[in-house]
């Protein structure tokens, strides 16, 4: 299978007049895509845009996020460019974490969507219950 010159300069990304594609599945904007949006991505960044915080802060503010999980979506992120870690070479050592400017800029669109699923919750937990009762769920 050939592949163009777009491709190759957008790391496989086939999208006409678009360097990236997210609906391409060899794009790497997927990827990010996934790691923003991503339950505990979004949740970490929201967190985040409140300021810095340690490991453990930031997971006591995430509630239900398991160290594991947290571990693998700081990494995630801070790949992407999204979060620094600062490990200050102290006993105890020290790490903490906070938003590049890209990041802050993420973060702020991410919140603008939760705010607005947060307001319309009356209106999805109706909808919820029609869809239940029509279909005898939960």
């Amino acid at each position: 299978m050939e592949t163009s010159a777009q491709e190759e300069s957008t790391g496989g990304c086939p999208g006409g007049d678009l360097a990236f594609d997210v609906f391409s599945r060899q794009c790497p904007s997927r990827d990010t895509l996934e790691d923003v949006t991503g339950r505990w991505g979004s949740l970490t960044l929201g967190a985040l845009h409140e300021g810095t915080f340690r490991f453990n802060e930031l997971r006591r503010r995430i509630d239900g996020v398991s160290e594991k999980m947290l571990s693998q979506t700081l990494q995630a992120l801070e790949r992407d460019g999204l979060v620094r870690r600062d490990a200050q070479p102290t006993n105890p050592p020290r790490v903490d974490y906070e938003l590049t400017p890209l990041g802050r800029q993420v973060a702020e669109r991410l919140l603008t969507l939760i705010r607005f699923v947060e307001g319309r919750m009356p209106e999805v937990l109706a909808a919820r219950d029609t869809y239940d009762e029509v279909r005898g769920g939960r």
